[in-house]
């Protein structure tokens, strides 16, 4: 892979949770696969007040802990600092200004800067004003946003509205971790270089398409975050929607970033708007309710820490809706996500249509069931084709079988983290894994007014499940034709060739 030129990481919040586990041990990885630049620095900005030294033993010490006792590499420690910082004080800018440009003096090609706020949404305002009041926001400056990028759409708007005041919008990388994994970018790869593929993926073959992401977890210490977000905010707005987008959107005219996100923003302007009468029959959400499986209790979510003894936050929420283009014309799209169920699996499952005349059945006597694609996003990466075969022996008697691929397969290839591959990206000045400005607005246009009628119409409701179920069973009542349901990954596992954990 391409190697980035001279860069200077600074990451905002660097003490907390998301540098410790996910980002400085992707930058490690990257670094062990000779992928870092030939020259980077790695400045950690936080509140809390460390030294250098200080900053490098706490991530060594976090490093062992996740990664069975391994040390960080000394030279790769050694390109570790540390500034404290009080994120509203122009003078802890100046000091971070002063500190680049000396860095800057130290390589002989210019280093770009990448500033990632690993900060609480609140901060990202005020970060990207006090940058561009320092002068730090020139064309070789990137900013790296997590999400959730906004809560509502006025949110959104407004924030897009201050930070692009300060940068430009190829300078902004709003990061959305889902659209890292292997198997998310293999859609394209799979829909857009297989003639097989591409011919039948449209209305004319396709009876619709189902998105799960299900989580065996609740909602751990987090409680009081999550209860301020729910499902459809902390999944659906933005990592199912990016799916949705990459599995619907037309080809682009080249793989590179722009051409990719023109088609993806393509396809969340043509969502159906919900009305409040669609709302109320075609989106459903739940809570997760306590249970005992194989002898421990599961708590309810409203016994949860941090969570009020009468919330209505949601940890499940399903939606049905249609794309109102050529391709999609017709063809319902089914949205699931939720904590507390069975297992930790996220896939998309294409459900082609029948043949139009059956004349082969399965052992019950029953029409062979139709073709289905499944891509399996984790855990056990893969790709698993359902079609039918004949059974051995006298008659025509079908039984559907599975050809599959796994990445695992591939033992002499290390499938990446989704951080590793977006960092990497960024500094290669890659946005094609990257949410744009508005796309992100175009997604909360289509959840706003859910969250709208969650909020002010108190008949809609709120169904309980208990937890270690596939949630709400009114969520079955969205698939509304006779014999057709969700697929559920874990009912069987002999019936599925993807692992799936339980």
């Amino acid at each position: 892979m391409q190697k980035p030129k001279n860069h200077i990481i600074v990451i905002f919040g660097a003490s907390g949770d998301l540098s410790r586990r996910k980002l400085i041990p992707a930058l490690y990885k990257l670094y062990q696969q000779k992928l870092m630049p030939e020259n980077f620095k790695i400045l950690g900005l936080g509140r809390t007040d460390l030294s250098d030294e200080a900053f490098r033993l706490e991530m060594q010490s976090s490093f062992s802990q996740l990664f069975n006792n391994k040390e960080l590499n000394s030279s790769f420690s050694d390109s570790l600092f540390y500034s404290p910082i009080s994120y509203d004080q122009f003078d802890s800018y100046k000091t971070l200004k002063d500190r680049i440009q000396s860095w800057q003096s130290d390589f002989q090609e210019k280093a770009d800067v990448l500033f990632y706020l690993a900060t609480p949404p609140k901060l990202y305002g005020t970060i990207s004003e006090m940058l561009a009041i320092s002068g730090l926001n020139e064309s070789h400056y990137k900013i790296v946003i997590e999400k959730p990028f906004g809560t509502d759409l006025d949110s959104a708007k407004a924030l897009n509205k201050q930070i692009l005041g300060f940068f430009k919008e190829e300078q902004v990388y709003r990061i959305d971790h889902y659209l890292g994994k292997e198997t998310v970018q293999n859609i394209l790869v799979t829909r857009f270089s297989n003639i097989i593929f591409e011919p039948l993926w449209n209305r004319n073959y396709i009876h619709h398409i189902e998105i799960t992401s299900s989580e065996s977890l609740g909602v751990e210490k987090r409680g009081g975050y999550y209860d301020h977000s729910g499902a459809l905010r902390d999944m659906l707005q933005n990592h199912l929607l990016q799916l949705v987008g990459l599995v619907a959107m037309e080809p682009p005219v080249m793989a590179d970033s722009n051409s990719i996100r023109n088609e993806t923003l393509k396809v969340f302007q043509s969502i159906r708007p919900l009305s409040r009468k669609d709302i109320k029959k075609n989106v459903i959400r739940g809570q997760y309710t306590e249970s005992h499986i194989k002898g421990k209790h599961l708590k309810a979510y409203r016994d949860e820490e941090g969570v009020p003894s009468d919330s209505k936050t949601e940890t499940y929420a399903a939606i049905k809706f249609f794309i109102d283009n050529w391709r999609w014309n017709g063809v319902p799209f089914y949205i699931r996500t939720g904590k507390r169920l069975p297992t930790r699996v996220t896939e998309i499952v294409i459900h082609f249509r029948s043949t139009p005349h059956h004349i082969f059945c399965d052992n019950t006597g029953n029409p062979n069931s139709a073709n289905l694609l499944i891509i399996r996003i984790q855990p056990d990466e893969g790709i698993l084709l359902k079609f039918g075969l004949k059974i051995p022996g006298a008659g025509f008697t079908v039984q559907n079988v599975n050809m599959d691929f796994h990445y695992n397969d591939l033992a002499d290839v290390k499938l990446p983290e989704a951080y590793e591959r977006l960092l990497l990206d960024c500094m290669l000045n890659d946005s094609t894994l990257y949410s744009r400005g508005d796309a992100v607005e175009n997604t909360w246009m289509f959840i706003d007014p859910i969250l709208r009628a969650w909020k002010e119409d108190p008949d809609i409701p709120l169904y309980g499940y208990p937890s270690g179920t596939w949630g709400p069973s009114n969520a079955d009542d969205l698939i509304e034709e006779n014999d057709i349901t969700w697929r559920y990954p874990c009912k069987n596992l002999s019936d599925d060739g993807l692992y799936c954990e339980l």
